[in-house]
């Protein structure tokens, strides 16, 4: 146990934490003890190292094979706890897989298999059919986000997965709601429940601003100048409804990044990792972005257009005020628009005249190298202070993936920085350095 401790004391240290929350050591304990157990929690709370920690620590390190399943239901999340995996620092092989990406790149990093094993149900299914996953030594399944698996239509390749794993002995079910009752199938019988979905204190404040046009755009602008330049999101029901107000908002020269579903995988990550990073602030998103992803502490959310279903909405709000942080929620209402049942209690608010600012002030830079070619987080935070002249506070979040890299820079040092720095050695490999569009 003495060692255990030691372990999760140095990963906590590699995160930056410096304890557990209450909902993290409950749960905690309740793995480590229980065969079944179902998780309620509300969105930001820090699920994901509530579950990941004692199933790291049961790992067999002398076994080189699938010891964990984790099932999600989107690309992003299946992302998003491969790199907390990596950033813990464990040792331990992990795989992320996911539709967008070539199922031949798949096989390839699956022929060594890895301890723990992350993916949307379909890929998930996909690779059991086609063996290239071993199921027999899998003792440890996770159905994260489990009920947004089962609203977007993955019950069947769950069941198929669930009935393919003979030797399961730990079961963990997580989610933000508890609408979704739990499918027969995945053998649930007398599981240790933690609900945290109405103790988690969370400061949210629910505004409702009036617009008198029902398109909204100017309003939406002047909201977003009289809330001045902080972390938020915009969300949005339709795609269609995206690139509108994301034209108005560049004639406004209002600086944000976009993401929903019809995006290329590729331009979807990179548009999480500037949103992150600082280079942009403002993300315009559908209900894709209400959950399982990895964002900042956002100071407010705004419903552009109301949601339809009360989740949604519970969803979109738990993107702020997350982990007793306080944050706002604006509700952006026609004057004649009614107000959906489950929307209550929010002070209309007038909306002061203001010119502030709402550009940018950092860009991200692509550097052509990464783990594969075993280069660190510090390794490029080196080279642009000593080669580029960085001071600390002008080197942003640097992101290492497999074999690319990306950090945030002051955006008037930028064309000078990749001037400077292009064609650089890393560790043994000469980088490219570019401006990451």
């Amino acid at each position: 146990m003495a060692e255990q401790n030691k372990n999760q004391d140095a990963i906590l240290a590699k995160l930056g934490i410096t304890a557990l929350n209450a909902m993290q050591e409950e749960a905690h304990t309740a793995i480590s003890t229980h065969a079944e157990v179902v998780l309620l929690s509300p969105t930001g709370t820090g699920k994901t190292l509530a579950f990941l920690l004692p199933i790291i620590a049961a790992l067999d390190s002398e076994l080189d094979e699938v010891q964990v399943l984790i099932l999600v239901p989107s690309r992003e999340l299946a992302i998003q706890i491969e790199q907390v995996v990596r950033e813990m620092g464990s040792g331990y092989k992990t795989n992320a897989v996911y539709g967008g990406v070539s199922g031949s790149k798949d096989k390839l990093e699956l022929k060594h298999p890895p301890a723990i094993l992350i993916g949307t149900p379909g890929r998930v299914a996909d690779h059991i059919r086609r063996k290239n996953v071993a199921t027999r030594y899998i003792k440890t399944l996770v159905l994260d986000e489990y009920d947004k698996s089962l609203e977007i239509g993955f019950s069947n390749e769950m069941k198929e997965i669930i009935e393919s794993l003979p030797n399961v002995e730990t079961k963990v079910l997580t989610s933000a709601t508890q609408k979704v009752k739990i499918p027969a199938f995945v053998g649930i019988r007398d599981a240790k429940h933690l609900n945290f979905l109405q103790s988690t204190e969370l400061q949210l404040a629910l505004k409702l601003v009036v617009s008198p046009t029902e398109d909204k755009l100017e309003t939406l602008v002047k909201l977003l100048q009289h809330i001045g330049p902080k972390n938020g999101i915009v969300f949005c029901n339709l795609k269609d409804s995206i690139d509108m107000i994301s034209n108005h908002l560049h004639k406004n020269h209002i600086d944000h990044v976009c993401f929903y579903g019809g995006l290329e995988q590729i331009d979807r990550e990179r548009a999480l990792i500037k949103f992150r990073n600082g280079t942009h602030r403002l993300l315009l998103a559908t209900d894709l972005a209400a959950r399982g992803i990895d964002v900042p502490e956002l100071d407010f959310i705004i419903h552009y257009q109301l949601p339809p279903r009360p989740d949604e909405f519970v969803h979109r709000n738990g993107r702020t005020a997350r982990m007793n942080t306080e944050g706002t929620a604006y509700v952006l209402k026609w004057e004649r628009e009614e107000l959906p049942v489950f929307i209550k209690g929010a002070e209309e608010i007038t909306l002061a005249p203001s010119k502030q600012s709402l550009g940018k002030d950092w860009e991200t830079l692509y550097i052509s190298g990464g783990r594969k070619d075993k280069i660190s987080k510090g390794d490029i935070a080196g080279l642009f202070f000593k080669q580029g002249n960085l001071n600390k506070d002008e080197l942003g979040m640097i992101e290492l993936k497999q074999d690319c890299a990306f950090v945030s820079v002051p955006r008037s040092k930028s064309t000078d920085l990749i001037k400077l720095l292009n064609n650089s050695r890393l560790k043994t490999k000469k980088v490219r350095i570019s401006l990451l569009d």
